[in-house]
């Protein structure tokens, strides 16, 4: 499962990383703290606090593109059957559910917790592995 810096889990909840170890240290989301005092946050927890509305992360470096609609988010859940795959992903406030083969989630490995960009071009939602995060 994929694991997240407190900077990083902020801003993909659209908070603070002081927010964020505040919510850590109050219980209101899980996380652990490695042997070097780094805290990190699961990939799972932070999907459950998007759904609950956290506000809008925008992309470090967005890609060049004509596609004006691009939301990072974080896949909440990925559900498969033999050809296609529906996806869900939280984008601060906002909710998409894109449908793609089975492949290509195969391919970029989408499960909960894995950070995303949200493509909207027209009737059509792509998901993106961003290049950093």
């Amino acid at each position: 499962m994929a694991k997240y810096r407190a900077a990083q889990a902020a801003e993909l909840l659209g908070v603070s990383a002081d927010t964020i170890r505040r919510w850590a240290d109050a219980g209101r989301i899980n996380s652990t703290v490695s042997a070097d005092g780094k805290r990190y946050f699961e990939g799972e927890e932070l999907a459950k606090a998007a759904v609950e509305g956290a506000g809008a992360p925008t992309p470090k470096n967005p890609r060049a593109q004509s596609t004006r609609n691009r939301f990072v988010g974080i896949v909440t859940k990925v559900v498969k059957d033999k050809v296609v795959a529906q996806i869900d992903i939280q984008a601060g406030p906002h909710r998409f559910v894109s449908i793609i083969t089975r492949e290509a989630a195969d391919e970029l490995g989408l499960a909960p917790g894995v950070v995303v960009d949200t493509v909207i071009k027209a009737t059509s939602v792509g998901v993106e592995i961003p290049d950093t995060f």
